[in-house]
């Protein structure tokens, strides 16, 4: 429930008490504005609407009804979150008492400009920043929201507001401001009528990413008969199921539906429905004329995409709130994104999510699973490199200097179990800290793991193990130090790229029946810790409790794990420790993460970045 106060009765013909209830608040009319705010309860939203507003219903929507914000206004009107009710009693006290006639104005960059600034709304805004409380300001472009004075002024406010259809302003920016090509102009041109179509038929965004996801498994099972018919029909469904992945979002912000729940299922859903329909290829090929096994090729592109994502991450997390964060490299990029058509194919070979999509459907259709992964796993490795070697010239070139925060961000995301804890708080001390250490150490302890069972053919043997625990203490020591240095983002996709290798490696070069598809469940509950730590990061609540990653063996801990299973059993032993393990893992990252994201604390992250996926 919701209450809007009027802090006055509106002027004869104004529509603005039918546009609060439009928007679902109930209505009071009051000159009493803390009287009638101390009798709402205090777990009701509440705004404070001066009567002498004119402006875009939509401008009112994206001030009082976005639920990610305890506080938000604009010019005329003010709202606060149950978290905020405490702040916006005492600011309308303090400014009540003092009296219109003895109210400062408020700056023109805080509260706006003109008789809005000194209306109560305003003032009470102005007042809740000068007390240390955040006050969302939603862009409004064309879109009007002012307190005009006199008649002749709401007349040319009126008009204002005439002259600008706020439907459309809607629409438009129910789409990201920053997506890829085949997203913005093939697909958003249409599926922003979809997001409406489902507004207005009360479906909620939620209700559309699980449609997306039943989709996108019903795609993976038409690709599992292994049939042409099945194919194209997968290939088909695959799209569809795209489109109602961008129309869950287009839909939450044409109509504000903004939830915690819902920021963790299109977090997650994305890669789940890639994943499975990567399985259902694989399961198709197995089962078509040929017998075709692509396992490991299905497991290889899991295992590419996901450490791509991770270098993502982990650069951007590294860098965002660097200081003195600035390079060559950086300014070359942002003078190419000034010219149009660079940022287009910028944009596109770097493979983001709907090219990607669009790319296999395609192919799932008029070829076979094989072709489909190799072309898939030549462009995904050509965006990597291209991307990577970016992000490394820039990191090279750049004079920053992390926080904390970024280097306990990096730190979260290595993952690191409790022998690389050993081995950090003791060989690790007394090995010096350089600048590049941190990744040195991290290569040196991949290539220590995955030289001897890839190259010399040591998997299977206990020699393997004995590399794995050299890799588990090379890993400790890499992250002895703080993660601050240049390239130490690098580490955590290091790591991840060890331990989904040699999964990958020891059940291919095994032979066992069953092997490989088991190995894609374990890389595929492993990745899903790794994202879910990923968007807990960004939401800024932390990694998982560390309990959690311990509990889990950590990357260092999970391989060993893998090499002594290939070492001790062979054949479909091997196979069902794989199998074990993989449902160990679901079992306990699934159960911590669904308590976490259904908890109150959970943070509502919502992509608006339209960075590729």
């Amino acid at each position: 429930m919701s209450t809007a106060i009027l802090t006055g009765t509106p002027p004869a013909g104004s529509s603005l008490e039918e546009d609060l209830r439009s928007l679902g608040f109930d209505v009071r009319v009051t000159e009493d504005a803390a009287g009638a705010l101390a009798a709402v309860p205090a777990t009701e939203r509440v705004a404070l609407v001066d009567p002498g507003f004119v402006g875009h219903v939509h401008a009112l929507r994206l001030a009082l009804t976005d639920p990610r914000f305890p506080a938000a206004a604009v010019e005329g009107a003010l709202t606060a979150q149950p978290d905020a009710r405490a702040s916006l009693t005492h600011a309308l006290r303090a400014v009540t008492d003092t009296g219109p006639a003895d109210r400062e104005p408020a700056s023109p960059a805080v509260a706006g400009s003109g008789p809005a600034a000194a209306s109560l709304p305003g003032a009470v805004a102005a007042r809740l920043e000068a007390d240390g409380v955040a006050v969302h300001r939603p862009e409004l472009g064309v879109l009007v929201a002012a307190v005009p004075e006199g008649d002749d002024a709401r007349a040319k406010t009126l008009a204002e507001v005439g002259a600008v259809d706020d439907e459309a302003v809607r629409l438009r920016n129910a789409v990201k401001s920053r997506d890829g090509f085949f997203t913005t102009f093939c697909i958003s041109p249409y599926s922003r009528y979809l997001a409406r179509w489902c507004a207005r038929r009360g479906l909620t965004p939620n209700q559309v990413t699980t449609a997306s996801l039943l989709t996108a498994l019903i795609a993976a099972g038409c690709a599992a008969t292994g049939t042409r018919g099945g194919f194209v029909a997968a290939g088909a469904l695959l799209l569809f199921s795209f489109v109602l992945d961008c129309t869950d979002g287009q839909l939450a912000r044409y109509s504000l539906q903004y939830s915690t729940l819902g920021a963790w299922l299109d977090a997650t859903f994305d890669r789940a429905k890639e994943y499975a329909f990567y399985a259902g290829l694989a399961l198709g090929a197995s089962r078509g004329g040929g017998h075709d096994d692509v396992w490991a090729l299905a497991l290889g592109a899991m295992v590419l995409m996901t450490c791509r994502h991770v270098v993502d991450f982990a650069f951007n997390e590294a860098n965002h709130d660097a200081t003195a964060n600035t390079s060559p490299t950086a300014a070359l990029s942002g003078r190419l994104d000034s010219v149009g058509w660079t940022v287009w194919v910028r944009r596109m070979i770097v493979l983001p999510i709907g090219e990607r999509w669009a790319l296999i459907a395609v192919l799932t259709a008029l070829t076979t699973p094989r072709t489909v992964f190799y072309v898939l796993l030549i462009g995904c490795a050509f965006a990597a490199c291209y991307t990577t070697a970016g992000r490394v010239l820039r990191s090279l070139t750049r004079k920053a200097e992390r926080t904390d925060r970024a280097a306990q961000a990096l730190a979260d995301l290595a993952d690191s179990g409790p022998i690389a804890e050993v081995a950090a708080g003791s060989l690790g001390r007394t090995v010096p800290g350089r600048a590049y250490s941190a990744p040195f150490w991290a290569v040196l302890a991949a290539a220590s793991l995955l030289l001897g069972p890839l190259v010399a053919g040591s998997g299977g043997t206990w020699r393997a193990v004995l590399q794995a625990a050299v890799y588990a203490i090379l890993a400790g020591v890499a992250v002895a130090q703080p993660l601050k240095g240049p390239l130490d983002w690098l580490v955590p996709p290091v790591f991840r790229g060890a331990e989904y290798g040699i999964v990958l490696g020891l059940a291919a070069q095994s032979g066992a029946p069953g092997a490989l598809p088991a190995a894609f469940g374990l890389v595929a509950a492993v990745a899903y810790h790794h994202y879910d730590t990923v968007y807990r990061i960004r939401g800024g609540t932390g990694a998982p409790p560390h309990r959690l990653v311990r509990a889990i063996g950590g990357h260092e801990g999970r391989v060993l794990a893998v090499t002594i299973a290939a070492a001790l059993w062979h054949g479909r032993g091997f196979t069902i420790a794989l199998t074990v393990l993989a449902a160990a893992i679901a079992l306990v990252v699934l159960s911590e993460s669904i308590r976490f994201w259904v908890s109150s604390g959970a943070p509502a992250v919502h992509d608006e970045t339209g960075e590729p996926a």
